[in-house]
């Protein structure tokens, strides 16, 4: 069975229910589908130390990775923005890392839906094949 947009949003809905932000109070959910249909969750965890904060993006990143995941259909972001959040940039770096992805941002607030790739969330990115063109890059 095939994980349709709307699932995925939902399970990124329920991701920004776990959400640690006691600091910003700023719950971000992320829900990322692996080619072979596994889902993976990943909530905010903020830090008194403000740099060991993790977004939600990189959380459900880190989960799928760990579990020994490295190949994606898409990404889905909610906030509760009244316009969908776009990821910041170390997470839409974290993103591209694995490809030109779907991005799909969402504000279950008011709605609003908006569908990107990772390429267009960062043009001009910087990838392993940069890395290959030297020698330098070698996937396990």
């Amino acid at each position: 069975m095939s994980v349709t947009d709307d699932q995925l949003i939902q399970e990124a809905i329920s991701a920004s229910k776990n959400s640690y932000s006691p600091y910003s109070r700023f719950p971000v959910g992320a829900a990322i589908l692996t080619m072979d249909g596994t889902v993976f969750k990943g909530a905010n965890v903020e830090n008194a130390s403000y740099g060991g904060t993790i977004c939600a993006e990189r959380s459900a990143i880190v989960s799928a990775v760990s579990a020994g995941h490295r190949k994606f259909k898409k990404i889905a972001v909610v906030t509760e923005l009244d316009e969908p959040g776009t990821p910041c940039g170390i997470c839409r770096q974290f993103i591209v890392e694995f490809g030109d992805i779907r991005v799909i941002l969402f504000s279950p607030t008011t709605g609003k839906r908006m569908d990107s790739s990772a390429y267009e969330l960062l043009p001009r990115t910087f990838t392993p094949a940069h890395l290959d063109q030297h020698g330098k890059y070698k996937e396990k």
